[in-house]
């Protein structure tokens, strides 16, 4: 454990004590931080952490410390404290800062964008591996960047949600990259203005000795307008195009993850990877479960579990990938989220709704494509079984890509995807015996 002098004369107060508030604290027992004081609105996890004072000695310690340290699914707008909390914003960090402010003198990758985060970090890890590199994963993909070991001898890769880049000071990535922007999470940002602000933090304390990747137009515009200080590589599709022949995997050579891979191919080159090293490296990539995971084919049938798009931009790679299509939809749609199928109802058969939210998305498909309103994925693939025993011989993909969130009926997509494979195993089995 590499010990902060800067961190050990500072005070904190945690609000929110889930995996990342719990990340914060054992980091800062195990490097002798002993000046915070923390608390969560559960009353369950305040008992875990022995929490007995009450939320006046909690907030009245807001104006007294010197960082407020906010886990980052807490929406200062929605919580209960956000008198004090917005009083106090210019003290809020997260434990992405904690780890910068640490000051480990370890390089970072940082990968944030509104779809492929998850997808980009595991195959620059996984380059990174079979390259023989020391390398460790965190951020919102899964451990919280606290939780791993700090060492500066270690590369980080850290994906990052505009949730945490909205309360972030001091997150500064060696090579920080920036996949793709669209509509998304504007009951949380509220404007396209504030959440692009939130994606571009990662670049603004980067310096000469930085890298910043970029593709996007808009974005390269502003980070010339920023005058921002890291060397920009421009990513482009011509470039990636030079390998994409050689990269023998068929979830990487999807159109799905075109635009990840251009990213990757880019980094690897300012990382000094030579080509043939990385075709060899990602030979070996699986995919992430429920993003485009193609976990089942059986005779011309194949079945995809990408529960983890929530949004119809998510939604639509794996709509513009496929054909012959049996699209399950459905569950907590996101604010102002528009479905526009006029390129893609070519490749869907018909539609089935599931969740609690079904007139919204009625509303979105009524006469314009055939939709059934199933509720459950139970309900659902009972009529996409029936319907694909009247044409046996017909090839078809059976979808779960949801665009929307999972908790209507779900705890989350992890829970959501796994049900949607063990029915699909199940109805497999009883309807398609020879």
């Amino acid at each position: 454990m590499i010990l902060s002098k800067f961190l050990s004369n500072k005070s904190f107060a945690i609000y929110g004590l889930g995996v990342t508030g719990s990340s914060v604290i054992k980091y800062f027992k195990n490097s002798k931080i002993k000046n915070y004081l923390a608390w969560d609105d559960d009353k369950k996890k305040r008992k875990v952490f022995k929490i007995k004072f009450k939320i006046n000695k909690f907030l009245k310690s807001l104006s007294d410390v010197d960082y407020i340290v906010i886990s980052p699914g807490i929406n200062l707008e929605k919580s209960k404290y956000k008198r004090y909390l917005l009083k106090n914003k210019h003290k809020l960090i997260t434990d992405l800062d904690i780890f910068y402010m640490a000051d480990i003198a370890a390089k970072s990758i940082v990968v944030t964008g509104t779809n492929g985060k998850s997808t980009t970090c595991k195959i620059i890890e996984h380059m990174l591996k079979k390259n023989k590199k020391k390398v460790q994963l965190g951020g919102n993909i899964g451990r919280p960047i606290l939780s791993l070991k700090l060492k500066k001898d270690i590369i980080y890769v850290i994906e990052t949600s505009s949730f945490q880049l909205e309360y972030s000071k001091f997150i500064k990535p060696t090579y920080a990259i920036i996949l793709n922007i669209v509509k998304d999470h504007l009951d949380w940002h509220k404007t396209m203005k504030k959440y692009i602000d939130a994606k571009y933090k990662i670049f603004s304390l980067q310096d000469k000795k930085n890298y910043a990747f970029l593709k996007n137009k808009k974005l390269i515009s502003k980070f010339y307008s920023k005058k921002s200080l890291a060397k920009l590589k421009i990513v482009k599709s011509k470039s990636y195009s030079q390998i994409k022949n050689n990269i023998k995997n068929i979830y990487l050579s999807s159109k799905a993850n075109k635009e990840n891979m251009e990213f990757v191919y880019e980094l690897s080159k300012v990382l000094k990877i030579t080509k043939k090293n990385l075709i060899k490296s990602l030979f070996t990539f699986k995919g992430l479960p429920h993003r485009h995971e193609i976990f089942l084919k059986k005779k011309n049938l194949q079945f995809i579990n990408d529960s983890k798009a929530t949004s119809f931009e998510a939604t639509k790679f794996a709509l513009n990938n496929n054909k012959n299509i049996y699209w399950i939809v459905g569950g907590l749609p996101k604010l102002n989220d528009n479905i526009n199928l006029y390129n893609l109802k070519k490749k869907i058969i018909k539609v089935f709704i599931i969740g609690k939210h079904v007139n919204f998305f009625k509303n979105k498909l009524k006469n314009k494509i055939k939709f059934e309103v199933s509720k459950t994925l139970e309900n659902s693939l009972i009529s996409i079984f029936n319907e694909i025993k009247k044409f046996p011989n017909n090839n078809a993909t059976v979808l779960l890509s949801p665009a929307s969130a999972s908790f209507d009926q779900y705890r989350n997509f992890n829970e959501r995807g796994n049900n949607f494979k063990k029915l699909v195993n199940f109805y497999a089995n009883k309807y398609l015996k020879r």
